[in-house]
This record gives C-alpha cells, structure tokens and sequence, in this order.
C-alpha cells in the first residue's frame, strides 16, 4: 500500500492525478478481483441505465414541479414525461453508449470511423431525443466523413460524457489511451474545452471506482481539476440543472458526495428537474462504480427493459474481455451514405 500511496503522490506531483497511480496498482491491489470488477462495472452500467430511465420522467420539469406531482418524489422508473416514454424504456444516454460499445466490440479495438457510423446507425434508427450539437456533427460526419467537429462555443454541452462508459471500461489500464480516446469520440459531435475537461474527469473518476479506489481518492482527483477549472465549483451547490456541461457535473458531484448509496444519489438529482435524464446517468455511472451491481434497487431492474439490461450485461463483460492495451486499428472506410 505504502508502494501505491508513493506511486499516487509522484503521479500528483506531475499532474497525472490518481488515474497513473492506478495504472501503476492495477496488478499490485489485490483486492480488486476480476469478480469484483465486474460487479463494479456493471453496476455503473446499469445504474447509468436507471438514472437515465427515471430522469427522462422529470425533464425540463422544475423540482417544484416534480415534488407537486410525484408525492414524495419521483423513486420509480414509471416512463411518460415530455417524451412520453413506456415504463423503463431509456433515452440517448443510453442508446448512444450503447452504439459507442457495440463499435468497439467490432473493432476489437479503436477505430474512430466504426464510432461515428455507429452513431450515424443509432441516429437512424428514430430515437426519442437527440441533442442538437450530436445531431448537427453526426449529419457533418454523413456529408462530408470528418471526424472532428470545429471549435464551438455551443459545443459545451454533456452530450460526450454522458455516452463514454464504454471507453473508460474498454482503457483500464491505459490513462493515455483513455484521454485520446475519450476525446475522439467526443470531438465527432462536442469541441469545447469545458466538455473536454468533464469528459476526461467524468471518466477517470469512474475508473478510479471500478478498480477498488474510494470516495476519498474521488475526492482528490476533483480536488486537483477544480484547481485547474475553478469553473466546475460545486459547493455549495449552485442551483442550476441545464445541459450545460459545467451544470451537469456540478449537480453530478454535489449529489454523488453527500449520498452514501446509488438509490439515494439517482433520487436526489432526478428530483432536481432539468437536464435530469443525463444528470441521472451519470450520477448514477459513479454510483454503480462505486456501491456495485448489488447496490442497485432490485425493484429498478425489474422496472427496467428487459432488453436494455441484456445487452448491458453481455456488453460489459465483452468490453473487460477486450485486448489490453486496446488495439489502435486503421480507420476503415465508411458505409455510411449522406443519404
């Protein structure tokens, strides 16, 4: 441990925060079984899921609204909302990580290309919702087959961290090609440093979690980034719960903190309102990292589509299977027509 905690403290030192120090530990903790690691990132799967599903009901509904409406508060997954979705049905968060992890099943590896068609087939496919900056670059992507967005101010939104699980579950033991990739998929639809910043810390909280890590070391990693991004502040809580990225993680680790358990940390951003559906997710994303699959509400998974939790439990496991380090492959040609 000593080892580790010297190895933590150099990497700080150089500004590689707790994410090195993992790489560095992964082999030498011990109690991080591949059991418990798949129990880690499974529950952050599907508690992503479950966030995702309960907060989709209270979107863009004030947490005035959804305190006079769901006596109590909203505590199960019921569907409805402005999108009128069926009981445990999900949104884009979900369904876009979803395409982002059956693209690197494909691959066996990285290939950018594979992504964004991956994204074109999703967007294809008539979801509930799309943002405007993922429908915007995903159409850019079909145009003209560029894979990075230009720099944009509306670009900050949460739309790239809310699909990256699947890469922080795909780069383990890689901090070098977690960042790479993690901005990668981000830059197809988001450019902009703040997105950037949260899409990159988002991650690395989740993999300090998913190999063993505690809040504590949770704590130091945002420590260490709110000294660089004094911007993301969030205590005390600032109050505001839009799809701007700097809102998301602020109501995102205000509520992931002061809650001890993945029911309670869903439940408390949910009632919020807002941006509740990507709030939820993620939230629920560091949760599941952190409690385990067990600490999911059984009652959520059978309120659930059954056909979500499947898939989330075969790609989970195909993602730990994969290579490591992940393979780098060529960008393959593109199927994809603008039509």
């Amino acid at each position: 441990m000593r080892l580790c905690l010297n190895v933590r403290f150099r990497a700080r030192a150089r500004g590689l925060a707790p994410v090195r120090w993992l790489a560095s530990c992964l082999f030498a903790r011990v109690a991080v079984s591949v059991i418990s690691l798949h129990d880690r990132a499974l529950g952050a799967y599907l508690a992503f899921a479950a966030g995702d599903a309960l907060g989709a009901t209270a979107e863009f509904m004030t947490a005035g609204e959804i305190a006079c409406t769901y006596k109590g508060g909203l505590r199960n997954i019921v569907g409805g909302g402005w999108l009128h979705l069926k009981p445990g049905q999900v949104t884009d968060d979900t369904q876009m990580s979803l395409a982002l992890g059956d693209a690197l099943l494909a691959a066996r590896g990285w290939d950018l290309r594979m992504v964004a068609d991956a994204f074109v087939g999703w967007m294809r496919s008539k979801p509930p919702d799309i943002g405007h900056a993922c429908r915007r670059g995903i159409r850019r992507y079909m145009i003209d087959g560029t894979l990075c967005t230009p720099p944009a101010d509306d670009n900050a939104g949460n739309g790239a961290a809310m699909r990256n699980l699947p890469v922080a579950l795909a780069t383990l033991d890689s901090p070098e090609l977690f960042a790479r990739c993690s901005l990668e998929q981000a830059h197809i639809t988001h450019h902009h440093p703040l997105s950037d910043a949260a899409t990159l810390l988002l991650g690395q909280l989740t993999q300090i979690l998913l190999l063993g890590g505690s809040i504590a070391d949770c704590r130091g990693c945002v420590t260490e980034f709110l000294g660089r991004h004094p911007r993301f502040h969030f205590e005390p809580w600032p109050g505001n719960t839009s799809g701007f990225i700097v809102d998301t993680v602020q109501t995102v680790l205000h509520a992931f903190f002061r809650n001890g358990d993945i029911e309670s940390c869903i439940v408390d951003v949910v009632n919020r309102g807002g941006d509740a559906d990507t709030a939820g997710a993620l939230v629920g994303q560091l949760a599941g990292a952190c409690y385990g699959v067990q600490g999911l509400p059984p009652r959520w998974l059978k309120q659930l589509d059954a056909r979500i939790v499947e898939r989330i439990r075969r790609q989970t496991a195909s993602l730990l299977a994969l290579p490591r380090p992940l393979p780098l492959r060529a960008a393959t040609p593109s199927s994809i027509s603008p039509a």
